[in-house]
């Protein structure tokens, strides 16, 4: 019997010439890399934020000091510790602390609400959160529902050029900086890790679909993953000299992966920017002239609309990656026209420590795909009614991915898991195709498909259309009820600065471009879109305001 065209694996064939078609991954502690760039990269610096640098060295020392301090409060292997800050040093910090100690990282995001920290504290059972001075109230109101024992607070002024002579910790916490100086490495205790087995951190899944579910990264998933990002740039990236512009945040799976953790390992200087403002971007583009600038579709449309973009030196920056949501060609071809350098795209999920598919960097470009597999993992693409059969090159239907960097399961979710691996095979719900050359292309995820009387209609099409119009800044496309069609297409467009468009024009755009099953009965025009904190569009969320109408109606 003949091999399937995935098992062919025709993706091979596209890798650039230095990357290896299969590959041992390392089987250490995800600390190791710390300790081998504080070894081979001592002295230089790992970090820029709000106008100081700390070393690598002095990255490790404090994380050594930390991990000691929280052995001293009881934490030990297995334990949940929360982190929740924005980019900043003290993440680096207590991120390689926790992991040190055999316990588990517990990202959970800044601007959460009381009740979603009080989920994520829950399902986790954290003893201990690690957060910002000025979000200690957030984490107080939800202590004593929870199983948190301590809350330690720092402030983003204490990592700063000018820190506070004297740091006000709010009542009844930790200071994270005395901690620090308190703590002893020599009484560390001996932790073994089965980087395989071992969970080094949980990452919470953005909650698109409901109640967040916590991916279990291993120290094995983690250190394969960044193994992967190192071996995309080649040679054509520096370790130890180059500087990583870091907005995407790190408690988000794409900037712990691609940033974080890969920046360490690479010994770049990580440029940190503690939330999106474009103007604080453009002027650490102008101050630090990075070489690297991962980011997100929204990200690059709103660069693209600044007034300042053009002068503010993207020019220099070497390498573009654009992650987390599918980026409009147009969006691409107007950036790269901008900057003078490539976007380059990839696909991964929170379930897949962030990577799965990659741009190759010297073969043959496809616009609109999200490249190839990366080293030592496999994709097919299965029927959507069943998940059993495996289709032929070009058909539509759901992407499954198995590889070293796919999560060991939910955080104590084992039925959910089962929904989701299978055969050693993750089931992503996302609808895609494969063609012949190995390039796989996403049309959808699975649940935001649009059944318009019987045909399979995908948002990201119509969104494209949308994108093109010379007044459409941003658009997202969403099924809502229909008695005669059983659904229909409703976009949600928000439009350039000082540009005007109405519903029948943009209408009538789409008529040229669409077919007629395809076209959006409703436009309805916002000021912003709803997104995650990584930038990604929530259709859930414009779907329950759409619900919230019509039961008021």
């Amino acid at each position: 019997m003949q091999d399937s065209p995935y098992e062919q694996r025709p993706w091979l064939k596209q890798y650039d010439y230095w990357i290896p078609k299969d590959i041992n991954f390392p089987r250490q502690s995800i600390n190791q890399i710390l300790d081998l760039a504080a070894l081979y990269f001592r002295d230089r610096p790992a970090t820029a934020f709000l106008g100081a640098q700390l070393t690598f060295a002095e990255i490790k020392r404090q994380a050594m000091c930390l991990a000691a301090a929280l052995a001293s409060l009881g934490i030990k292997k297995g334990d949940c510790v929360g982190v929740m800050l924005p980019n900043c040093p003290q993440y680096l910090i207590s991120f390689f602390a926790i992991t040190r100690l055999g316990a588990i990282v517990t990202n959970v995001n800044p601007i959460y609400t009381a009740r979603e920290v009080e989920l994520v504290a829950k399902d986790s059972g954290m003893r201990v959160l690690i957060t910002l001075d000025l979000l200690t109230e957030v984490a107080q109101s939800v202590q004593r529902q929870t199983s948190i024992a301590q809350i330690i607070s720092t402030s983003a002024q204490e990592y700063s050029a000018q820190p506070p002579t004297e740091a006000t910790i709010p009542a009844g916490t930790l200071s994270f900086s005395a901690l620090i100086a308190a703590g002893k490495p020599s009484e560390l205790p001996v932790v073994q890790i089965d980087a395989e087995e071992d969970v080094a951190a949980l990452v919470y899944t953005g909650g698109t679909t409901g109640v967040p579910k916590g991916a279990m990264l291993t120290h094995f998933n983690l250190y394969a993953a960044l193994t992967q990002c190192s071996l995309v740039g080649g040679p054509f990236m520096a370790r130890g000299e180059d500087r990583f512009l870091v907005v995407i945040p790190f408690f988000h799976v794409y900037g712990l992966v691609v940033c974080a953790m890969f920046g360490v390992w690479h010994g770049a200087l990580q440029i940190l920017v503690p939330k999106y403002d474009p103007n604080l971007l453009l002027a650490a583009i102008r101050q630090y002239q990075p070489t690297y600038f991962p980011g997100v579709p929204t990200l690059f449309i709103a660069l693209l609309n600044h007034p300042e973009a053009k002068e503010a030196g993207l020019d220099r920056i070497q390498r573009f990656n654009s992650g987390s949501a599918p980026l409009p060609i147009e969006v691409l071809e107007q950036f790269e026209r901008l900057s003078g350098a490539s976007i380059f795209e990839g696909w991964g999920m929170t379930e897949t420590t962030a990577l799965g598919t990659t741009t190759p960097l010297l073969s043959r470009r496809r616009p609109g795909t999200i490249g190839v597999p990366v080293t030592g993992t496999e994709l097919k693409i299965v029927d959507l009614e069943t998940g059993e059969r495996t289709l032929p090159l070009g058909e539509e239907g759901e992407l499954c991915i198995r590889g070293p960097q796919v999560m060991k399961g939910y955080w104590q979710k084992p039925e959910e898991t089962a929904k989701v691996l299978r055969n050693g095979w993750l089931y992503t719900g996302d609808v895609a195709r494969m063609d012949e050359d190995g390039y796989f292309t996403i049309v959808q995820r699975k649940k935001d498909m649009i059944l318009v009387g019987g045909f399979n209609v995908y948002p990201n099409e119509i969104e494209e259309v949308l994108f093109t119009h010379p007044a459409v800044q941003e658009a997202a496309v969403i099924g809502v009820p229909d008695q005669y069609r059983g659904e229909a297409v409703k976009a949600f467009v928000v439009l350039k600065p000082a540009t005007e468009a109405t519903a029948d024009e943009l209408l009538a755009f789409c008529k040229e471009r669409l077919a007629k099953y395809k076209l959006p009965s409703l436009i309805e025009f916002l000021s912003a879109l709803p997104k995650s904190a990584v930038g990604k569009v929530l259709r859930r969320e414009l779907r329950d305001l759409e619900e919230a109408k019509r039961s008021d109606s």
